[in-house]
């Protein structure tokens, strides 16, 4: 039976949804103001696992991933940029959503944004407010009374003494109490009209917790089966949507709480000011992105690679982004697309009653183990090599697919450049020859092997090895390359 961590009991739980076979998943998502860096990443590939092992486990599921479309950093990106809120919005979706196909994210069920729910937004806000746990301040905006919600601090454990300690009430602030924080943003002069919104409490906009609250009792009701989001979203953001959604309609905002761990770089948390910032696109695009386009070139096996890093990884897990662990993920993908060269896959599907795939759905039904899933993988490869057998490569090829992996076909993988091996760090760059170079040479080895010039056969290949590119000779005279 899959067990889940939630967050809020702080154990693994059976998971039982509220309606049999029925799952009702919320995530929170992008807030659409620039390009998704890998923390981003971290996320979407985490959730996506999620809900393909539920939809694997027979599950129906709803699941549901919001975009925050009216926030103060999209208002100063606009701003700055000369452009309308919605021209911005748009345009980080579209990047947004080609950064998920490059690795191989597929599209939630339903991609609500924000602006669509500002109604509803004020209906809870009124809730709040007629059960005494929302006030207009002497500013306008609208605030939550922090303290008149009993169970704020339950998600994070933290407790209202300890979160008092550390506050100070600004000087002009209007807030009863530091700790309140804001439902409703009064609107300013000199903000763009786009982000202003009629509302009994005046013109204004939405604060960001309310409309994850807003948004997930509207499409799927409550109890949620499943919330996630990322690592910083515990607190205050998370913790926020309970007091708002609990406090406005009592009951239970969410059975389970899941949250994916963070992804650091080189040790340190990711942030601009580090300049250690990186985006996907950055990461896994075949040439340097244009950074006034929102589509991109993808490279395929260093994409790959990326998701790879990922999934190899538990969900909960802190993880490391750095120059050595790259190389080492693009190894490990390497050898399994190596085993499916050696040996082409069948496309019987997955059999639940062999070994490896009863191990690998026991990791998976482990809090989604992707870890222990991966491992299964190796010892499909392991056996695919070891005994020729194209049945142990198509369990491992239909298994990988449950994870969003090894779909490439083994020779356009292994001719697609990357600039995360050994060879490549070392050099700073991808190989220069192209395909077709690369088979002119091979053509003209051939031809000297024919001519019995075995030495120039050698020096042929020797100059591929050293552009980085490996030759395979099968029976035939067939020769595969692939760069390493």
């Amino acid at each position: 039976m899959l067990q889940i961590y939630n967050t809020l009991s702080r154990t693994k739980e059976p998971f039982k949804p509220a309606q049999a076979g029925q799952v009702r998943m919320y995530v929170c998502g992008m807030t659409v103001y620039d390009y998704c860096h890998l923390g981003h990443a971290r996320m979407l590939v985490s959730f996506d696992v999620v809900q393909r092992w539920l939809r694997a486990s027979g599950l129906a599921v709803d699941y549901v991933r919001n975009i925050t479309d009216i926030d103060d950093k999209i208002i100063r990106r606009a701003v700055e940029t000369n452009r309308r809120i919605g021209e911005v919005t748009e345009f980080y979706i579209d990047a947004m959503h080609a950064d998920e196909r490059a690795l191989g994210v597929e599209a939630p069920d339903r991609e609500p944004r924000a602006t669509q729910y500002v109604g509803e937004m004020l209906d809870i806000i009124g809730k709040l407010e007629q059960n005494g746990l929302a006030y207009q301040a002497g500013d306008g905006d609208v605030n939550y009374a922090v303290r008149g919600f009993a169970d704020y601090g339950k998600l994070s454990g933290k407790t209202l003494d300890d979160l008092r300690a550390g506050e100070r009430v600004a000087v002009g602030s209007a807030k009863r109490d530091p700790l309140d924080f804001v439902l409703w943003k009064s609107a300013k002069a000199e903000e763009p009209a786009d982000t202003k919104w009629e509302s009994p409490y005046g013109l204004g906009r939405p604060g960001w917790h309310i409309e994850c609250s807003a948004m997930s009792k509207s499409l799927l009701g409550l109890p949620l089966d499943i919330h996630g989001g990322g690592p910083d979203l515990k607190f205050p953001h998370h913790e926020n949507e309970i007091a708002q959604t609990e406090g406005a309609f009592g009951g239970t905002l969410a059975n389970i709480w899941m949250h994916c761990g963070p992804l650091m770089v080189d040790s340190d948390k990711m942030s601009k000011s580090l300049g250690n910032f990186r985006t996907i696109r950055q990461t896994v695009a075949q040439t340097d992105p244009a950074t006034d386009q929102a589509q991109y070139p993808v490279n395929p096996r260093e994409a790959e690679m990326l998701r790879f890093f990922i999934v190899r990884n538990h969900y909960r897990s802190s993880q490391n982004y750095a120059p050595d662990n790259l190389v080492d993920a693009q190894n490990a993908l390497d050898r399994l697309y190596q085993a499916l060269q050696n040996v082409p896959a069948d496309g019987q599907g997955i059999d639940w009653n062999e070994p490896q795939a009863q191990a690998f759905k026991a990791a998976m039904d482990d809090d989604f183990n992707s870890s222990g899933a991966v491992a299964a993988l190796f010892e499909l490869a392991s056996e695919a090599n070891r005994t020729k057998s194209a049945r142990s490569a198509g369990q491992m090829k239909a298994l990988g697919s449950v994870l969003g992996l090894l779909q490439q076909a083994p020779a356009a993988y292994f001719q697609s450049p990357t600039r995360y091996s050994a060879a490549a760090m070392e050099q700073g760059a991808r190989s220069t020859l192209d395909a077709e170079a690369i088979q002119s040479l091979i053509d003209a080895r051939s031809a000297a092997k024919a001519a019995r010039n075995f030495a120039e056969a050698d020096r042929i290949r020797a100059e591929l090895r050293d552009a980085g590119i490996e030759l395979d000779d099968k029976p035939g005279g067939l020769t595969q390359w692939r760069r390493a």
